[in-house]
């Protein structure tokens, strides 16, 4: 597992998945606001001058090499998940597809609150 305290050194890096292969590149962390602990990152996919877009992938399991975050999740499910434009935020009524989407339970917060906050 990566150290959650270096993960914004890693924007920008590749993600690939566990066979190795690139997914795209790391844009932000979204934290569990229970926990403060890193839970999802977005990652950049798409062609340069196309349509780029950011899709989440959950950080549980994830782990480092030289220049590159290995994701537990194969390349084709990630680039099927939810997405967001590069300039956009997650709407919070779309936390439960993300979590959905990876077969995890979502529970939001004790008041209701979100359960992701970028950071």
């Amino acid at each position: 597992m990566f150290e959650p305290d270096d993960i914004r050194e890693w924007r920008g890096h590749d993600v690939v998945d566990e066979g190795g292969s690139k997914i795209g590149s790391l844009e932000s962390v979204y934290v569990d606001t229970g926990t403060d602990q890193p839970s999802f990152a977005t990652v950049t996919v798409g062609m340069p001058g196309r349509r780029r877009r950011l899709v989440f992938v959950p950080l549980a399991g994830a782990t480092v090499g030289p220049g590159y975050l290995k994701v537990r999740y194969p390349k084709n499910l990630v680039k099927d998940a939810p997405s967001i434009g590069t300039d956009d935020v997650l709407p919070a009524g779309d936390e439960p597809s993300v979590f959905a989407h990876y077969e995890i339970e979502y529970t939001p917060g004790a008041g209701g609150e979100r359960r992701l906050a970028r950071r």
